[in-house]
């Protein structure tokens, strides 16, 4: 399975390891992902769901049903 948020849309970045001597190689910045089970009141059922812990963030704020339309008006979930 991918690394990406399944509400941000959130995967890894790309960039460069530097060294004192700054020399550069490629390496992967990985988004910060948990896996989390959220219950859904509206529906009374449970889901679980790859998310960056900035969208737990905004789960906090907004509410997991916000949350969740907003993510499927963006396209991120189906």
């Amino acid at each position: 399975m991918s690394r990406v948020c399944e509400l941000t849309g959130k995967k890894a970045m790309v960039g460069n390891n530097v060294s004192h001597a700054m020399n550069k190689t490629k390496r992967k910045f990985d988004a910060n992902l948990i896996k989390k089970r959220f219950y859904i009141p509206e529906e009374d059922k449970w889901i679980t769901l790859k998310v960056a812990t900035s969208a737990l963030k905004t789960i906090n704020k907004i509410g997991i049903s916000a949350a969740l339309k907003e993510a499927k008006s963006k396209g991120f979930i189906k």
